[in-house]
């Protein structure tokens, strides 16, 4: 074994590789996802204000963003850049229905769908490319372990595919297991039951893509904080929760479980905060009634169909 072997990973090896072989990825790209998934605690930790250091590293952050300034502002001077582009536009997830969240640790081909303008409304970070579909890790929820009194547990967010997934364990083997997807989904299942929201995550820092699945409640989700806070870092599911006026009883019992404040009982019976909505189905188990149901909606963007896609990818093939 080498110097550089005994240095440097065999996951992190792994991970330059899949780098170098992504169009447009710079060696800054390199060093921003290396940075997010080597040390995701700190990382998180100090983009919500929960950190300890998040203070004492104020100078180092803001040396930082003025490093991600100053390379946008080198993209727009190119030819075929965003002149828009945003944070949200290089790290956001998608709200997802639980069937579609299976779904997404249920592939059992590899997958390249290089851009789902349609599905992901932002200009970066929109494509899905599983390799290893079946690797899949789960972490402890980084925004999660940053409060100082999270949702429990802590082991929900789930990393799918690779490089993502090895670098991830090898990394942080002492907050986080390789699992299966029957696994995964009985993850998926129990969040959904506490009423806690999937979402698919996608960002710049990790090869413009999807890399992980993670269930999130307003009170813990930093992505949850952001949008609240006027930054668009989630996407509706494309679809929206509809109430049946002769089924619902006007009990409130779903309330509650609406992450994003989108249910209140108006005149005896529930009504939908329609803006509010981001279509993610948690409701709609809660009723005992059957009174609620998830309805497509064009207004609110194109659904992630993951099923649809790989149908489409065969063909194409």
């Amino acid at each position: 074994m080498g110097l550089k072997d005994w240095l440097i990973k065999p996951s992190t090896s792994a991970f330059v590789r899949a780098a170098r072989r992504t169009p447009g990825y710079s060696f800054f790209d390199l060093l921003h996802g290396y940075v997010y998934a080597r040390w995701p605690y700190l990382y998180i930790g100090i983009g919500i204000g929960e950190h300890p250091l998040a203070r004492r590293l104020g100078p180092m952050v803001r040396w930082f963003n003025r490093l991600v300034k100053r390379r946008k502002k080198q993209e727009l001077a190119h030819p075929h850049s965003h002149p828009n582009i945003g944070f949200a536009d290089t790290y956001h997830g998608k709200a997802v229905p639980l069937e579609t969240a299976k779904s997404l640790v249920s592939i059992e081909a590899e997958l390249e769908i290089p851009d789902l303008e349609k599905v992901i409304p932002y200009e970066r970070a929109r494509a899905i490319i599983m390799h290893n579909p079946d690797h899949i890790v789960v972490l402890d929820c980084p925004c999660r372990s940053a409060r100082p009194n999270p949702c429990l547990p802590l082991d929900v967010f789930l990393i799918v595919g690779e490089p993502f997934a090895g670098f991830v364990h090898e990394h942080h083997p002492e907050h986080s297991r390789w699992i299966t997807r029957d696994e995964a989904i009985g993850i998926l299942r129990a969040e959904d039951e506490r009423g806690h929201v999937h979402h698919a995550f996608f960002t710049d820092a990790m090869f413009d893509r999807f890399y992980a699945i993670c269930n999130c409640c307003a009170c813990c989700c930093g992505a949850m904080q952001s949008q609240r806070s006027g930054t668009p870092m989630l996407a509706s599911s494309g679809y929206v929760s509809q109430v049946d006026e002769v089924l619902c009883i006007g009990c409130g019992t779903c309330v509650p479980y609406c992450q994003f404040h989108a249910l209140e009982v108006v005149d005896g019976w529930n009504h939908v905060i329609y803006d509010e909505c981001m279509g993610c189905g948690v409701c709609t188990s809660k009723c005992e009634q059957g009174a609620l149901s998830l309805v497509l909606d064009e207004a609110k963007g194109a659904p992630l169909e993951i099923c649809s896609f790989m149908k489409d990818a065969i063909f194409a093939a």
